[in-house]
């Protein structure tokens, strides 16, 4: 059996490999269509048929193991793209392998565009934006000066002796049309399939945006914003500046979240929030004026 990619349960395909590490991914765990699956022996019985157990100790850390496998290999290739009719490109870029550009596009001083990148018509980069490998981008974009998208995401996987094991990254970044991103913000690549950034978003300067998150449409991230892996924000949301999220959460559409919120759990759309752990601004309010009435009292 040849085993082609690495996803997770509710997703991998019969040419795929996963991994099961936690109890709240049972249910995927039985219905998963995987090839093979990284598990603790605990758990075989619930392995749908067909589907071959490889036991682990700490599927975690073996996973961080097997992306090695699959990772993109680094390369100084080059070749010219294909690219559509009036595009302005300074010869001072950089490209990979297998770019290919729209009608348009514009990419100015000291850019590099990796391997097998696509950006379509009417995109602009500003000087000094770096796409990695794989990397979309669509139309009418705007990237503004030291924009990278397509670094690796933070994983790592602990070993018993406390050492961090490298987890690959090895999806992409989405990013859809008409999004503009401020200068020095960042979005990183997905560890499997992809990180996405959906039309009409705008990001600010200095925001990071980890990997594996969904970003809706039309969303406002303010400077400094920073979204921790696998964050999924519906459409219309804003965060306001030095917010930011922690991972695997959802905030509802057309949620405001205020300046230096954090946001700790999954959120309603529809709503303003703000303090630390967040919740709804009105609310956070009234607390702070009864925390200032009890210092008035001393």
């Amino acid at each position: 059996m040849d085993i082609y990619g690495i996803h997770t349960l509710d997703v991998a395909t019969s040419s795929q490999l996963s991994f099961i590490n936690s109890e709240k991914y049972l249910d995927s765990l039985s219905s998963t269509k995987a090839a093979a699956v990284l598990i603790e022996s605990k758990y075989i019985h619930l392995l749908p048929e067909g589907v071959i157990a490889l036991v682990s100790d700490n599927p975690h850390h073996t996973l961080a193991l097997a992306t090695k496998l699959f990772k993109h290999q680094p390369s100084t290739k080059t070749e010219m793209p294909y690219k559509g009719i009036d595009c302005d490109i300074d010869d001072s870029v950089s490209f990979g392998v297998g770019v290919s550009l729209g009608e348009r596009v514009t990419i100015m001083a000291g850019c590099y565009v990796g391997d097998g990148v696509s950006i379509a018509s009417d995109t602009i980069l500003y000087p000094n934006v770096v796409l990695y490998h794989h990397t979309v981008i669509g139309s009418e974009c705007i990237l503004h000066s030291g924009v990278v998208i397509g670094a690796d995401g933070y994983g790592f996987a602990p070993t018993a002796e406390g050492k961090h094991t490298k987890i690959y990254q090895n999806g992409n970044v989405v990013i859809e049309g008409a999004v503009e991103i401020g200068a020095n913000s960042t979005v990183d690549r997905a560890v499997f399939g992809s990180t996405i950034i959906r039309r009409g978003t705008k990001i600010d300067n200095l925001v990071q945006v980890a990997h594996n998150c969904d970003i809706g449409e039309d969303c406002l991230l303010v400077c400094q914003t920073a979204l921790a892996g696998s964050t999924k924000l519906g459409n219309s949301v804003t965060m306001s500046g030095q917010s930011g999220a922690t991972g695997h959460l959802k905030i509802g559409s057309h949620a405001v979240i205020a300046s230096r919120a954090g946001v700790t759990k999954s959120l309603e759309g529809g709503k303003v929030y703000g303090g630390f752990p967040a919740i709804e601004h009105r609310v956070w309010l009234r607390m702070q004026a009864k925390l200032a009435g009890l210092l008035k009292r001393k």
